[in-house]
């Protein structure tokens, strides 16, 4: 067999050692950054932490954690995550349904399918976006996050696919016993794309998680801004007023110290999510890629 043959295996160690390396080059930044946090402010403001910490302290987790803004956007990031993840993930459900029909089917299907994926050649562009947002009174408001980005195209295209692959006979059975299309789509398709599903939640979560345009033009004010537009605004803008740092944490403290704390605070909950959806992400990402 072409798996017991040299060359194969030879390619396998190759990839693997390619793969280690791009592990530990992934890696490393976090440790480096989580050892940053838990560095005293001598050895931090003098650039001498590696991957370990130097004079350990936790005083920036303390300062942080003790810090009402950054608490705020945390969770203001935490609500617009449940309600985007939940809410977009509803609607692409039920738009893929119907458009993973066949035409006999569902005869408007291909006017609706170019109508979804013509979005992914061409948008309005930033100023109609804000005035479409600004004329539905969303402005300032968490739904001016969500609902402008509540259907991802390549998402809902994703999970077309998916449906696609699922057995027609499944479908036509319970037709024959009476199903409704949304018993059908609720108590087959769901529970047999459920790997698709949670591998498409967890893109969307870290969508949301992670952006921080949005807040910038659609929020007034500074005080809900999620997490990733805080740390945004701390660490590229050097805004440290919204670090809420006294007089004696300034002289005790390394900024660098608190904004690393920050950093990794603001990535532990898609770490700490990623592990249970670990086991549906690479069956999810295969499924519907191969057709008879």
């Amino acid at each position: 067999m072409y798996y017991k043959t040299t060359a194969y295996r030879t390619f396998n160690v190759f990839n693997y050692i390619v793969l280690a390396l791009i592990a530990v080059a992934c890696l490393l930044p976090m440790i480096h950054t989580l050892a940053v946090s838990f560095s005293g402010r001598g050895p931090a403001n003098a650039f001498q932490v590696g991957l370990w910490p130097v004079d350990f302290t936790f005083d920036a987790y303390r300062k942080t954690l003790n810090n009402p803004n950054f608490l705020h956007s945390l969770w203001v990031s935490v609500i617009r995550t449940i309600a985007g993840t939940a809410i977009g993930m509803s609607v692409i459900f039920l738009a893929a349904y119907p458009l993973s029909k066949d035409n006999s089917v569902f005869k408007a299907r291909s006017f609706y399918s170019w109508y979804f994926i013509i979005t992914l050649l061409f948008n309005g562009g930033l100023v109609p976006s804000y005035i479409v947002v600004q004329k539905l009174g969303l402005l300032n408001s968490i739904w001016s996050l969500i609902l402008p980005v509540a259907v991802n195209i390549w998402l809902l295209v994703l999970m077309m696919s998916f449906f696609r692959s699922v057995p027609k006979e499944l479908e036509e059975a319970a037709l024959i016993d009476g199903a409704s299309q949304l018993k059908i789509l609720t108590l087959i398709f769901l529970p047999v794309s459920l790997p698709s599903v949670a591998t498409l939640s967890l893109f969307m979560m870290v969508f949301h998680w992670n952006s921080w345009f949005d807040a910038l033009i659609y929020i007034g004010d500074i005080r809900d801004y999620p997490l990733a537009t805080f740390l945004q605004t701390i660490l590229i803008q050097l805004d440290t007023m919204k670090v809420s740092m006294s007089g004696y944490d300034a002289e005790n403290m390394s900024n660098r110290t608190v904004k690393a704390a920050q950093v990794f605070i603001g990535a532990l909950p898609i770490l700490m999510v990623y592990p249970f959806l670990q086991k549906y992400f690479v069956k999810g990402i295969v499924v519907g890629a191969v057709k008879e």
